[in-house]
């Protein structure tokens, strides 16, 4: 039987003013973390606050709370964002907090985006020496970086860029679909045929999520527990004003992923699957 990844994004960067369910505190994260593992998810996405302002502030001391309080009750992998980018910023400077994480020995996963795009009149820069930068953080640090993947030329640049960072470890390939905003596919089975075989070309073997931003990704998760992936929901994914928390999102992606016929991987198994410990 096909064991399936279910993850969990808790908030993203919407604020409670575009998505009021989210935990925006460390507490809040933490409770919910637990209780989204306990439920199946055995991945965990999270953004930190600054909880008196309401907004992200990407701490370095805030994230290492947050991974910090979940793993101390479940086993889960748990990672973070990475700030958003501005023109000009190096590489470095804005991936300081992942290397620090990365040397405490808090990451499992890390987030690296192979590529940028308009999303909503904002401008999402990867560089690509933000890119390589985040690569050899993860070769250094034996992360596996997280990979979303909004446009199709994602997928060509990440596994290019991987293949020139020798003993990286293995990227996940997390399909970016959308409803509600301006971006590349949305949630329809011949758009995931068409990333599939590109990945199949320029990555083949590649472990691989269905996600999104502005989405219902439910839909899709039949036709991609079929095809052998994996399936990420929760909040930072959800429509906005989604009326579901994030622990009914990861109920109804597990009786998704069990309707098709899969089984839930354990944190232990997803590990097991990408050659960790």
């Amino acid at each position: 039987m096909h064991k399936t990844w279910l993850e969990v994004a808790l908030n993203g960067s919407w604020g409670k003013a575009r998505q009021p369910g989210i935990p925006v505190s460390v507490r809040d994260m933490v409770a919910e973390g637990i209780a989204c593992a306990r439920e199946g998810a055995a991945i965990m996405h999270v953004h930190a606050y600054d909880e008196a302002s309401g907004r992200q502030n990407d701490s370095v001391e805030t994230y290492a709370r947050i991974i910090e309080g979940i793993r101390e009750a479940v086993d889960c992998i748990v990672y973070p964002t990475i700030p958003f980018g501005c023109a000009g910023m190096p590489a470095a400077e804005r991936l300081a907090g992942i290397e620090e994480l990365g040397q405490r020995g808090l990451l499992e996963w890390a987030v690296v985006d192979p590529g940028s795009l308009n999303i909503e009149g904002l401008v999402y820069l990867n560089p690509e020496d933000h890119v390589r930068h985040g690569l050899g953080l993860a070769r250094r640090y034996r992360f596996h970086p997280a990979y979303a993947i909004y446009e199709a030329g994602f997928v060509r640049l990440g596994a290019a860029l991987a293949r020139a960072t020798p003993q990286v470890p293995q990227p996940i390939y997390r399909f970016m679909f959308t409803q509600g905003l301006r971006f590349g596919f949305p949630p329809a089975e011949y758009a995931l045929d068409a990333y599939l075989q590109l990945l199949a070309d320029e990555a083949p073997g590649s472990p691989w999520m269905v996600a999104g931003l502005g989405v219902d990704i439910l839909g899709l998760v039949n036709a991609a527990v079929r095809r052998g992936g994996h399936v990420r929901v929760g909040l930072e994914d959800a429509p906005l004003g989604s009326q579901r928390s994030n622990l009914d999102w990861v109920r109804a992606g597990r009786d998704a992923i069990e309707s098709a016929g899969g089984a839930l991987a354990s944190a232990a198994e997803v590990r097991a699957a990408l050659g960790d410990r």
